[in-house]
C-alpha cells in the first residue's frame, strides 16, 4: 500500500512540475515593417547581457571571428515580400537566415538560404547568397537586450540595425519600386474614365520619388483641372515649378495656395506656401 501511495505521489509531483511555465531566457520577437510596396518580417530571439560581454575576444555570447546566429535559439529569419538589393546583390522575395561574423573593426553580414536551422550549427557557407562588410558603430548608451529594428526608412531604402551592448550594426537594404508604379500610373490614367485622384498620386510620385519634374507638372495640372480649389495641389505645383527653375510660376502658384488655404482655414499650408516664396 505504501509503495502504491509513493508511486501516486511521484506521478502527481511530476505532473505538477510539467505544468510549471517559466519565462523564456531569450524571448522571441517578430518585427513586421512596411517597406517599399511590400514588407520585411524579422523573427529572432533576444538574449540579454546579464553582466556578460557581448562581443570581443573570448566572449561567451558572440566572439569575434565566429559565425553567429545573430540572436539566440533558432537562427534569425528575415523574410522579404519583394526583391531587395543588399550590397550589389539582388535577393529574390523569400526567407533567409541572417548570420553575422563580428569583428573589432568590421563585421561580415550574411544572408543564407537556410532560415530554419538551430543556431549556427547547421550553417553552411555554400548556402550563402549575400556577404557584405559593415563597420560597427559605438553607441553612448548600452543596450541590455539584443534588438533588431529598421531605421532611416525611405520609399526605396532602409537599414536593418542590430544593437547590443554599445555596438550597433546597420545593414543597407534597397528596393526598386519605380517600374511598378510607372506601370500603375500608365494603366490608371489612360482610358475613357480616369479617377481624378490618380492624377494627384501620379504627380506626387514623379515629384517625390522619380524626380521627373516635367511629368510631375503635367499630372498636377490635370489634378488641378479636376479640383481647382485644392490648395494642396497648388503647393505641389509651386514646388514643382521651383525645381524646374520657374520662379515666377512658383510664386503665382504659392500665392494661389495661400489665398485658398486661408479661406479653408488651413494655417499649415499657408505657412508652407509662405516659406516656399521666401526660398525663391
Amino acid at each position: 500500500m505504501k509503495k502504491i501511495l509513493f508511486a501516486l505521489t511521484s506521478i502527481i509531483c511530476l505532473q505538477a512540475t510539467a505544468q510549471i511555465k517559466m519565462p523564456a531566457a531569450s524571448p522571441t520577437q517578430t518585427l513586421s515593417q512596411e517597406f517599399g510596396l511590400g514588407k520585411v518580417e524579422i523573427v529572432y530571439s533576444r538574449p540579454s547581457l546579464k553582466g556578460r560581454s557581448a562581443f570581443g575576444e573570448g566572449s561567451l555570447l558572440a566572439p569575434n571571428g565566429i559565425v553567429w546566429r545573430t540572436g539566440a535559439n533558432s537562427a534569425t529569419k528575415v523574410t522579404f515580400s519583394d526583391p531587395v538589393t543588399i550590397g550589389d546583390k539582388t535577393l529574390p522575395a523569400g526567407s533567409y537566415g541572417l548570420f553575422t561574423i563580428p569583428g573589432a573593426t568590421e563585421w561580415t553580414i550574411i544572408f543564407n538560404t537556410n532560415s530554419k536551422g538551430w543556431g549556427s550549427f547547421e550553417y553552411k557557407e555554400s548556402e550563402d547568397v549575400v556577404r557584405i562588410k559593415v563597420k560597427p558603430e559605438t553607441t553612448n548608451v548600452s543596450t541590455e537586450t539584443f534588438t533588431i529594428n529598421m531605421d532611416n526608412i525611405t520609399a526605396e531604402s532602409a537599414y536593418i540595425c542590430l544593437s547590443w551592448a554599445k555596438t550597433m550594426i546597420c545593414i543597407p537594404v534597397k528596393t526598386d519600386i519605380k517600374p511598378t508604379i510607372r506601370k500603375q500610373i500608365a494603366e490608371a490614367t489612360t482610358g475613357a474614365t480616369v479617377n481624378p485622384a490618380a492624377y494627384q498620386a501620379a504627380a506626387n510620385f514623379y515629384f517625390d520619388i522619380d524626380k521627373d519634374y516635367d511629368k510631375a507638372l503635367v499630372y498636377v495640372d490635370k489634378a488641378i483641372a479636376n479640383n481647382a480649389s485644392a490648395y494642396w495641389l497648388f503647393l505641389l505645383k509651386a514646388k514643382t515649378q521651383k525645381e524646374l527653375g520657374d520662379k515666377k510660376g512658383a510664386r503665382a502658384s504659392a500665392e494661389a495656395c495661400i489665398k485658398m488655404a486661408e479661406a479653408g482655414k488651413n494655417a499649415d499650408y499657408v505657412r508652407s506656401a509662405q516659406e516656399l516664396i521666401k526660398s525663391l
